[in-house]
């Protein structure tokens, strides 16, 4: 039964971040409409790499994870010029959209490496993500190791399945559109990208709180999210 626990809580945990909308599910339909599933692929496994990197981090050193909570403000920064750049670049380049029966060219090793490297430094640099694992850590630190292995190992699991779920999704629907409106998937995609990281910008220059419901957001992340990862996790 405490096994047990630990997966049903990691499913939970997983399903509830893995449906959870961000950067990473834009960059993802992009990356797959542009090139093809083997793009998204490389891209998840960067964000995935990631969010092991958090999790063994915040399990072995988590005083290293807070530092980097401390210091939220810089990192919501980096992570907002990144998503602005990546949607603007997305906006402006001159993308054409091919049948994926004539897209003969062969993407390089290095473009694979480039592709799965903004993955993980998206997902790295979003204090959102911090956040989240930290409070996920916080909430299990008094169960075993054993106990945290499987509830984090079904947590990850989970997500990277939904995310090659995203990923063959996205390229099972490009095959079926128009080019015209596999550009406007593209451009919507980039459009989106660069609106996270013009509000995360914002609301990290200017201070910004949201409120709803009586609770105060953390640069535009819900406190309410935060206490449901908790409670799913300690429950």
């Amino acid at each position: 039964m405490h096994l047990i626990d630990a997966i049903v809580k990691g499913l939970l945990l997983g399903l509830f971040m893995a449906i959870s909308v961000g950067p990473t599910l834009f960059a993802v339909i992009r990356y797959s409409m542009n090139h093809s599933y083997k793009a998204g692929i490389a891209f998840i496994l960067g964000v995935s790499l990631s969010d092991i990197m958090y999790v063994t981090v915040a399990n072995v050193a988590a005083n290293w994870l807070e530092l980097l909570n401390e210091h939220k403000r810089t990192i919501a920064y980096g992570g907002a010029v990144l998503l602005i750049g990546m949607g603007l670049l997305g906006l402006f380049d001159k993308y054409k959209p091919k049948r994926p029966s004539t897209m003969n060219v062969t993407i390089s090793g290095a473009h694979y490496f480039r592709i799965w490297l903004s993955g993980f430094l998206i997902n790295t640099i979003n204090p959102g993500v911090i956040i989240t694992w930290l409070a996920a850590v916080t909430a299990t630190a008094n169960t075993s190791t054993l106990y945290r292995l499987v509830l984090f190992g079904c947590c990850l699991g989970l997500i990277l399945t939904v995310d090659f779920c995203k990923v063959f999704l996205a390229d099972s629907i490009r095959r079926k559109l128009t080019l015209r409106r596999i550009l406007y998937l593209h451009r919507f995609s980039a459009a989106c990208i660069f609106a996270i990281g013009l509000a995360l910008l914002i609301s990290t220059a200017f201070n910004i709180q949201f409120k709803k419901k009586g609770e105060e957001d953390i640069l535009g992340y819900n406190q309410n999210q935060i206490t449901a990862v908790q409670k799913i996790a300690k429950a």
